[in-house]
């Protein structure tokens, strides 16, 4: 189980309550930038990288989109620099931002230069290759396995096909690969029915970043419009899951 933490505090909680493994948001992050999905710059999210790597000592994975770039050469260089900043793994998807899905021969291509980098980094670097279709209006599930394979072949290490929304879906990507799958949580679904259906890996994307806006929306609102004030009793063990103090930047020669 792999939550996605938006900023470095919400880093340490996840780590102060007893989960083993990071990884980033890209939409939850954009939010922090008062963006939306899409609209950080690979700077920034290598800047993002070192904040959270610098919190935690649990080992981090980034959501690095589409890699930054349209080219293999683009993707790889994505790879690199979060690496450099103290990423031990990373995502890359087929969805252009310009609002296609890439072809499938330019999809591998760019998979297997990102396999490439990551595996030649000189330490174990965990590449995560994303199929898109069902989140971006294609829920062409042949065509999801397919890519997945493909991706599989040119040297992905974990697969990823986020918005399967049952078992059967989940159980049925799982069957056609040998790769690793992680998974989505989305309402509807459980860990439980999760792993059942064969998947070895869950993370939340931004799932918890929007659970955490809608209660400041609520309570906001609730300020705005009638001026009660009861939502402001929550309280947090901020001292409890801060006791330790975070350490300073690691880097992966570390």
């Amino acid at each position: 189980m792999i939550p996605n933490p938006w900023d470095a505090g919400t880093a340490r909680v996840l780590e102060a309550l007893g989960f083993q493994a990071l990884a980033t948001t890209s939409s939850g992050y954009a939010f922090t930038l008062g963006r939306l999905d899409g609209g950080a710059t690979l700077d920034e999210v290598v800047e993002h990288t070192a904040a959270l790597d610098s919190a935690t000592e649990l080992p981090l994975s980034v959501d690095l989109e589409n890699g930054y770039g349209a080219t293999p050469q683009a993707v790889a260089l994505a790879i690199t620099r979060v690496a450099a900043a103290g990423a031990v793994g990373g995502s890359i998807e087929d969805y252009d931002p310009n609002g296609r899905i890439y072809e499938r021969g330019d999809a591998v291509e760019r998979i297997a230069a990102a396999a490439e980098a990551a595996h030649n980094l000189g330490f174990p670097f965990t590449l995560t290759a994303r199929a898109e279709n069902h989140i971006r209006g294609n829920p062409d599930l042949v065509d999801t396995i397919a890519r997945l394979q493909a991706f599989e072949e040119a040297g992905a290490d974990v697969l990823y096909a986020p918005g399967l929304r049952s078992g059967d879906e989940i159980r049925a990507v799982c069957r056609e690969v040998s790769r690793p799958v992680n998974v989505l949580a989305l309402p509807g679904l459980s860990v439980a029915e999760i792993v059942a259906a064969g998947a070895q890996r869950v993370s939340v994307g931004g799932g918890l970043a929007w659970v955490a806006v809608r209660a400041l929306a609520d309570a906001a609102t609730a300020i705005r419009d009638s001026g009660e004030l009861s939502s402001l009793a929550a309280r947090v063990p901020l001292a409890r899951w801060f006791r330790s103090e975070p350490s300073s930047p690691r880097g992966p020669e570390a």
